[in-house]
């Protein structure tokens, strides 16, 4: 089941329609086929369910229960924005505040007071009764607005640069690096959706300019960026040596500090993997390397947990250790470019004379 129709599935509470499955992309011979294998089972006539599948209920498929509702029911012109278009894009939500839903609407409602903190805001909301519904009232509209599934909501780049300015920093570099590795969102279109925000332009071009496509899941994007935000090197593109195919979205190779860092690849990103891409990968971190010894190097590892990424200064601390690890295992120093050799030794002398000394008349010959 791809990442569409799971989310109208969660919409309707553990079941879809053949409409659905039409509007995520099945045709009417895949569903049929399906239905005769045995993967989807009929719960009523027009309605399946996925085999053997426990509809789980979380806050995610509340919210999403929930905004359907006020979408299909709600006032004419409502459109799913900031986190509640995330979830309809099926990108991730943690760290995001679903105790609201997000709908973005041309007029504020008659009856619905507009908080004190955004009166005189082109971008105010209002809560509307027990459901929370946050609307964002923006006159004009804006751009990016689409159907899906007949539920009007904003594209993917919107939706990522309305919760990057509106969410804290980590959840917002998460929504925007999934966004990029399912393939929803290219670097261009988010910073061209950041700069048409009304409010939070700043905020949202930082989150921009802080995501990269590297990452492939959310643990992987919350490593990255606290590794970032220390200063420490950048890791490389390619899979660590001598590591298993399935194991490399779970690790991060530093070359030049002989260092992997493996960790729990917890809530993977979604995104279109062609068929033979184990094979494509086993080729590429396998294959022989011209001038590549194939003898195994000595390598340091460091592990990290899920939790351990709650404590951003642990995990710093604990990569920092391994680098220093592996120096003394291997040898290897790192050159500083601004570290200056004279400075350096006259530390080491206590002098301050320069390290040289021109030569004296007893030196000169005849």
């Amino acid at each position: 089941m791809n990442p569409q129709l799971s989310v109208m599935t969660a919409i309707r509470g553990g079941v879809f329609t053949r409409a659905d499955a039409r509007a995520c992309g099945y045709p009417d011979p895949d569903i049929d086929s399906l239905l005769d294998s045995g993967g989807w089972r009929r719960i009523r006539p027009g309605t399946y369910a996925p085999y053997r599948d426990f509809a789980v209920v979380t806050d995610e498929m509340l919210h999403l229960r929930g905004l359907h509702r006020v979408l299909r029911s709600g006032e004419p012109g409502l459109i799913a924005s900031h986190q509640s278009a995330a979830a309809l894009h099926a990108l991730p939500l943690w760290g995001l505040d679903l105790t609201q839903i997000h709908v973005t609407t041309r007029t504020a409602h008659s009856g619905h007071r507009p908080s004190e903190a955004a009166a005189g805001s082109r971008d105010s909301w209002a809560v509307i009764g027990a459901d929370e519904v946050c609307r964002h009232v923006r006159d004009p509209i804006g751009p990016g607005v689409q159907v899906w599934n007949n539920l009007r909501l904003v594209s993917p780049a919107r939706a990522v640069a309305e919760v990057a300015a509106t969410s804290p920093l980590v959840p917002g570099v998460v929504v925007a690096e999934a966004a990029l590795a399912a393939g929803i969102a290219t670097s261009r279109t988010l910073q061209r959706a950041a700069s048409q925000l009304v409010e939070g332009i700043d905020q949202a071009e930082r989150v921009v300019a802080q995501a990269q496509p590297e990452s492939a899941s959310v643990a992987e994007s919350r490593l990255r960026l606290i590794l970032s935000e220390a200063g420490l090197p950048t890791p490389s593109t390619s899979a660590p040596p001598a590591i298993d195919v399935d194991q490399t979205g779970c690790a991060l190779w530093f070359p030049d500090e002989r260092t992997v860092v493996e960790f729990d690849p917890r809530r993977p990103f979604w995104c279109q993997v062609p068929d033979d891409y184990l094979d494509d990968t086993a080729t590429r971190f396998f294959a022989p390397r011209p001038g590549v010894p194939t003898e195994p190097e000595p390598l340091e590892y460091c592990w990290i947990s899920w939790t351990d990424l709650d404590d951003p200064p642990l995990v710093v601390d604990r990569v920092r250790a391994t680098f220093a690890r592996a120096s003394r295992r291997t040898g290897v120093r790192i050159f500083d470019p601004t570290r200056s050799p004279r400075s350096h030794r006259r530390r080491r002398t206590g002098s301050t004379q320069p390290d040289y000394a021109l030569p004296s008349d007893h030196d000169i010959p005849g």
